[in-house]
């Protein structure tokens, strides 16, 4: 039990991210400054919980390379996403980031040689049949944003399928500095050419953004520490709450019926998945 709630307070806190970070680009701060800012408070707190583990040995990676591909792909998945979040209600951004599992369960057979079945397979195509119902006509947002959330979820496949594929070498310390490097990297390169000075309770809301950033992800990984992935991650999915809490009090904004009913068959598909995943191990 201690797992799955520290799951759903950790869920809480990264959603409570996004709505903070769709405020600040309501208010008209550029997402490569919100990025940027962001990396130059979690990169120190990420060195300083490595070198208290002492870990700080085993950020050196072995396949540089590769580890600056997926540190790319890394800055591509929160820029989009963040992007995406500015121009739709945050329910709909985080039900087809959902989507997210059917990308990854895909190049896990393209890329890792994992065998599906028919019932993963239909899982698969019903998943991606209840973002299209989602992005339809009805939906309550600009297709371009449906189309930036979707190119954020790809990224996030690949940014998880890359790092199951690296860990054969690679330690899960080093996955984790490398990626949030490079989003640091990329952004900072960036930022001259987008900074816009900002008022101090703007930067106090940056500071509590990337602390939720930090926050949330320890949370999450010390839930995935002390519990089965397979219990825990069907509460990934109380994301779709959060985000719905937030559209309704912050910017008074009621799910549409197509968001519902795209919500509950991407959801469904995907607790499918994390089932016959549990079966399967």
């Amino acid at each position: 039990m201690r797992g799955i709630g520290l799951m759903i307070v950790a869920i809480g806190l990264l959603c409570t991210m996004d709505a903070v970070a769709k405020v600040l680009m309501h208010r008209g701060m550029p997402v490569i400054q919100i990025l940027a800012m962001r990396s130059l408070v979690i990169m120190p707190l990420i060195l300083l919980v490595f070198a208290t583990q002492g870990k700080l040995a085993t950020l050196r990676p072995t396949r540089p390379l590769l580890h600056a591909c997926r540190s790319l792909v890394g800055f591509i998945a929160p820029l989009t996403f963040f992007l995406g979040i500015r121009h739709l209600p945050l329910t709909d951004a985080v039900t087809v980031s959902f989507s997210s599992i059917f990308m990854i369960t895909l190049l896990s057979i393209v890329f890792l040689g994992e065998k599906v079945g028919l019932p993963r397979w239909s899982s698969i195509i019903a998943g991606f049949i209840g973002v299209i119902i989602v992005i339809g006509p009805e939906g309550g947002g600009e297709l371009g944003g449906y189309l930036l959330i979707l190119i954020g979820s790809a990224a996030y496949a690949v940014l998880f399928v890359s790092g199951r594929y690296l860990s054969s070498t690679e330690s899960v310390a080093s996955l984790v500095f490398s990626f949030n490097l490079g989003v640091g990297v990329v952004s900072l390169l960036l930022l001259p050419w987008y900074w816009q000075p900002q008022t101090l309770d703007q930067y106090g809301l940056l500071l509590c953004l990337a602390l939720l950033a930090v926050c949330g992800h320890f949370l999450l990984t010390l839930a995935f520490s002390i519990s089965e992935a397979s219990l825990i991650a069907p509460f990934e999915y109380t994301a779709v709450l959060w985000a719905l809490g937030f559209d309704l009090l912050i910017w008074q904004i009621a799910p549409s019926a197509t968001t519902s009913i795209g919500a509950i068959i991407i959801i469904s598909s995907g607790l499918y998945i994390v089932y016959r995943e549990r079966l399967h191990q």
